[in-house]
């Protein structure tokens, strides 16, 4: 897709000024996991950057870049680390929800002055614990505690998914809550991308009230059946596409940081019972050194590939020629797994760099040790389970329908009029 000048400059200065603060990050990576989040100062630093701005909308000041662009930029900080590229893809990768939660919350949102991202969400899947239950004039909000809270330290909403309930069966809507209404939890002790801050949280009383727009069914925040006032061809790309394009971005990122930091240490290391005393002279680290770059490009490929085309589709729904429910619902499911495949490969990479880094690479200031970590935690994320992803794509790719579940990475809403031979 063409970008337009404007952009383009936009992304080189945010990158130019990613990388300047790089080394910086990677520095303060292990104070950030000992403390189970990164400071309020790299926060600033990264806002600074406009890190938190690339997925914000024009017409508030934001970057706006295509998801190409905010690709390169996700996976340039998370090449420093993988926990400030969390964040930061965090930040990017949710903006859909409130651009699809309509006009009067996108204002709430980016209208006031910020420092850090602007928006965060938490357990929009069918087990959320949370209540919500229409009142006069609004809902009153119960239950929780809402899990995996990526960027609600910092963000001054955050949407909770909740079950409502009005007669008709339950269904899920999303809750724009301020951070003031919210209590976090000490809960982020984990194995990996343990600077994110990803806690948990609840409400600062037992219930609250929300006022009637920042409930939103979470169908139509999904569809974009909602006008938000916003005239970019980004608000219209498919929001799968569009997040864990970024994600995928993601394991890219870390594991290039990897690679770069396992060819820096490696100089003039000797490689143990061998007669080498250059780990860079081994053929055996030349053949490792080769599969490692075929598993990060190959996942750079695919990654790129779905960017531009999360983009182009973009154009064509802001053009108003959108593409047909079956395309629109094989792409999405394509990207889901294309996304688990990139996080597996990036993985695999990691360690085998982390493997022929020899014993001092266990220790807890070596980034190749952290990198393995945090790019296994990208696997497991709940929405990459390779296996079903995989059944899914290949149930539309041999002419069945995917499983039906409910969840932001449910394929139904594409689904075509025509009944499941299977079911």
């Amino acid at each position: 897709m063409n970008e337009s000048p404007d952009t383009s400059d936009r992304l080189k200065a945010v990158l130019d000024k990613v990388r300047a603060l790089g080394p910086t990050l990677r520095e303060r990576a292990l104070d950030a996991e000992r403390a189970g989040r990164h400071s309020d100062e790299t926060i600033a630093d990264l806002d600074a950057t406009g890190a938190f701005d690339i997925g914000s909308p024009a017409e508030f000041g934001g970057h706006e870049l295509t998801v190409r662009q905010q690709l390169d930029v996700v996976s340039e900080v998370a090449k420093w680390d993988g926990s400030a590229g969390w964040i930061v893809w965090v930040g990017a990768s949710t903006n859909w929800i409130p651009a699809g939660s309509g006009a009067r919350v996108v204002k709430e949102v980016y209208a006031p002055e910020w420092v850090g991202p602007r928006i965060a969400a938490s357990s929009h899947f069918p087990a959320s614990r949370g209540r919500a239950k229409r009142t006069g004039g609004g809902w009153t909000i119960t239950g929780g505690p809402w899990t995996f809270g990526s960027d609600s330290l910092w963000a001054p909403y955050t949407n909770l998914g909740c079950i409502a309930d009005d007669g008709e069966g339950p269904y899920l809507v999303g809750v724009q809550v301020p951070r003031d209404e919210l209590r976090f939890l000490d809960d982020w002790q984990v194995a990996g991308m343990r600077g994110t801050g990803s806690v948990s949280s609840t409400l600062a009383q037992d219930e609250l009230f929300v006022p009637e727009h920042r409930v939103v069914d979470f169908r139509d925040v999904t569809g974009g059946t909602l006008d938000n006032g916003l005239g970019g061809s980004l608000w219209k790309a498919p929001t799968l596409g569009w997040a864990f394009t970024l994600m995928a971005g993601l394991s890219i990122g870390i594991a290039r940081g990897a690679l770069e930091r396992f060819l820096e240490r490696s100089a003039g290391r000797p490689v143990r019972g061998t007669t080498y005393k250059n780990q860079l002279d081994a053929p055996m680290t030349h053949l490792m050194l080769a599969e490692v770059h075929s598993k990060i490009q190959s996942a750079t490929a695919m990654t790129r590939a779905n960017a531009e085309e999360t983009d182009r589709l973009g154009a064509l729904a802001a053009a108003g020629t959108p593409a047909d429910g079956e395309y629109m619902q094989r792409f999405s499911a394509r990207v889901l797994v294309e996304t688990a495949y990139a996080a597996k490969w990036c993985a695999e990479a990691i360690e085998l760099l982390q493997r022929n880094s020899g014993s001092t690479a266990i220790m807890e200031s070596e980034p190749i040790q952290r990198a393995w970590r945090d790019a296994r935690v990208i696997t497991l994320h709940g929405a990459l389970n390779l296996e079903a992803l995989s059944e899914n794509y290949g149930r539309l790719m041999a002419g069945s329908q995917p499983h039906k579940f409910a969840g932001i990475t449910t394929l139904d809403r594409f689904a075509p009029p025509t009944p499941d031979k299977d079911a």
